[in-house]
């Protein structure tokens, strides 16, 4: 059977076990599947393909951006918003926001550089794990460490060593393991958002920053990765850090508010009029004689709020040069108590981790 479709000048010839398309140009691709489709110029650059797909009845009313993320697990959702945002995302021919929501039988049309997967390949690196099940992981993670790859950092963080952890006995097996992780992360085979694959992708719920160590939860499954998602979203999880900061703090406890936002010209965050609302509260632990250690609850999480709001009331963080501490041989900034209902059951899992400049005051 041949289709012709008007709109995009194209011949779809339709075959029991696969399909190929011709443009109208007559340039030819092929087609593994019918309803999940990835296609290739045979004259375009390696790095860049259009990916087509069918939505299928399960994943209706799910949003576009969501969509995306769940079937090219490999990019990330930033960069898939972008190509949203530039025009190089339709549906049904036409341009829409990451927010739409999808309906049965919807036809999706993405162009995207590919080769950015790469960078989530899995590195044996030791990982201090508190909890995994089949779910989730607790991981405590080192200061220095990023959590995930970055445009300059495409190797040695968090994502980079859990991809190894989870995946260990599968990459150990194939006795390949730097070869066959290349092949799959680069053909998108992550089974975190894809239950056909052997492979699992890791699935971050929320972020530390690189110089802040401590605890964070860590999906295996897309369900996992959906409620535990949810759970933040509802601040149903409980977050607390431990800083060491400067000076001796005379309040046992207190809130500190002040709108935060990004200085573009300067690429700086900081406390700014038109910023955000931002919240967070503070216990005094203990006091040395020219530092204090207090617990922190960011209650609105935006970027570097805690190191904002502890520079703001004259106390910041030992380690944190760039806003008024002292040069230390890290942030003394550490996430050391989380807790968050299971995602199947609902059950209250609590973990804590101490921190080694909690133990004396000392610097």
């Amino acid at each position: 059977n041949i289709i012709y479709d008007s709109r995009r000048n194209v011949k779809r010839s339709h075959y029991p076990s696969s399909q190929h398309i011709i443009w109208g140009d007559n340039r030819r691709f092929h087609v593994c599947q019918v309803c999940r489709i990835e296609l290739q110029r045979m004259d375009s650059t390696p790095k860049t393909k259009r990916i087509l797909f069918t939505v299928d009845a399960a994943s209706a009313k799910m949003k576009l951006g969501e969509y995306l993320a769940d079937n090219l697990e490999t990019l990330s959702r930033m960069y898939l918003r972008e190509l949203i945002r530039d025009g190089k995302c339709e549906v049904n021919g036409t341009h829409v926001n990451s927010g739409y929501r999808l309906s049965p039988c919807d036809f999706i049309e993405i162009e995207a550089d590919v080769s950015r997967g790469t960078a989530m390949r899995p590195e044996d690196i030791p990982l201090e794990v508190l909890y995994e099940d089949a779910e989730l992981l607790v991981v405590n993670k080192p200061a220095g460490m990023l959590a995930h790859p970055s445009h300059r950092d495409k190797s040695g963080t968090l994502l980079n060593a859990l991809a190894f952890h989870i995946n260990k006995e599968f990459l150990t097996q194939r006795r390949k393991v730097a070869k066959d992780a290349k092949i799959i992360w680069q053909n998108n085979e992550s089974a975190i958002r894809n239950p056909h694959s052997a492979i699992i992708r890791p699935g971050l719920i929320h972020r530390l920053d690189k110089q802040t160590s401590g605890l964070m939860v860590v999906a295996k499954t897309a369900r996992a990765h959906r409620i535990l998602s949810g759970h933040f979203m509802k601040k149903r999880v409980e977050k607390r850090y431990l800083a060491l900061v400067e000076g001796v703090v005379a309040n046992d406890e207190g809130e500190i508010e002040a709108p935060i936002g990004r200085f573009a010209e300067l690429k700086y965050w900081s406390v700014k009029e038109d910023g955000k609302h931002s919240k967070s509260r503070y216990w005094v632990q203990e006091r040395y004689a020219d530092t204090t250690l207090v617990e922190l609850e960011p209650v609105t999480g935006r970027t570097n709020q805690l190191r904002i709001h502890c520079e703001l009331i004259g106390h910041p963080i030992v380690g944190d040069t760039a806003r008024g501490g002292r040069e230390f041989e890290r942030l003394c900034l550490h996430a050391y108590k989380l807790a968050f209902p299971h995602p199947t059951g609902g059950e209250m899992l609590r973990f804590e981790s101490p921190c080694e400049f909690a133990a004396d005051g000392t610097t």
